[in-house]
């Protein structure tokens, strides 16, 4: 069964209805739980995808687990039965949910790339560059970079992320910040893409986002998700093709594809193609965590 909205389980106000998670008040803490719902090309589809949001939350929560001791984040727990009568029907939210501390988030969503794909290679055969950095000429399409890149963006409420290059980042926030930041994020992408890299996954490129709790900086949202990573099965990487990615590629796959007017909601997604999706993010958490 997939969850579409957790809004009558929880006894507790909704501060905000993301494309995935839905954010709720307790006060003293934050309670996101995290739904099946799917988005591609900026829409919300039909139907939810079962198994998604189960995924989610439990790769964030076994990361965040990981890098505890390189960096804190926002995560208190994630066991349901702590949060008592404040949910109904508590087995629909089984393994969806994290309660965390409130932290003021940094309007900047930091990006890392290891390999040169995606919209970075797009903004490399325009110019060169990528968010301002000069690359070597010649690169071909999915080729691993030499050493990462930091490309972050301004986080916009309304519409798209704005890729920006450090020196605008640093306009931003501070140059004390914006350094913090990139150490930080490349940091943490070296020791998954190594983790990742163990267990026949590239990490091609992610992102994070971060937020301020008593001065302090620390990671919040998500962590080395399908929706936040570009995962590739080191035995389908190849330079010069769109690689089948491990997340919501059937989606895009099947929307690319047919007769979709990109102006208007798509019709419901194919049983099939659901299914495809729920059986990669079942993959993906399989071989990172290896339970």
């Amino acid at each position: 069964m997939a969850l579409s909205t957790a809004a009558d389980l929880v006894k507790a106000p909704l501060l905000y209805k993301g494309k995935v998670r839905e954010l709720y008040d307790l006060g003293e803490h934050f309670l996101i739980v995290v739904t099946d719902r799917i988005s591609a090309f900026d829409y919300v589809l039909d139907p939810a995808v079962p198994e998604k949001g189960n995924v989610l939350n439990k790769l964030s929560s076994f990361w965040f687990e990981l890098t505890r001791d390189m960096m804190d984040n926002h995560v208190v727990h994630t066991d349901l039965n702590r949060l008592g009568d404040l949910i109904v029907e508590p087995e629909l939210l089984k393994d969806r949910i994290m309660v965390t501390r409130k932290a003021e988030r940094i309007d900047i969503e930091c990006v890392v790339r290891g390999y040169i794909t995606g919209g970075g290679w797009r903004q490399y055969e325009k110019s060169g560059e990528v968010n301002g950095i000069q690359l070597p000429e010649g690169l071909r399409k999915n080729a691993k970079l030499e050493s990462p890149i930091f490309t972050p963006a301004a986080k916009n409420d309304v519409g798209h992320d704005e890729d920006i290059p450090m020196d605008r980042m640093k306009e931003l926030v501070g140059d004390t910040l914006a350094m913090e930041l990139q150490e930080k994020s490349l940091r943490l992408y070296e020791f998954a893409r190594d983790y990742c890299n163990q267990r026949g996954i590239i990490l091609a490129d992610c992102k994070f986002e971060f937020g301020i709790v008593d001065g302090k900086v620390i990671l919040i949202d998500e962590i080395f998700t399908p929706d936040a990573s570009r995962f590739w099965a080191k035995e389908n990487y190849a330079l010069d093709i769109e690689i089948d990615s491990m997340d919501k590629e059937p989606v895009r796959t099947y929307l690319a594809g047919s007769d979709w007017d990109k102006n208007s909601k798509p019709d419901p997604l194919p049983q099939a193609v659901v299914e495809a999706t729920t059986a990669r993010y079942v993959d993906i958490y399989n071989r990172l965590t290896e339970k």
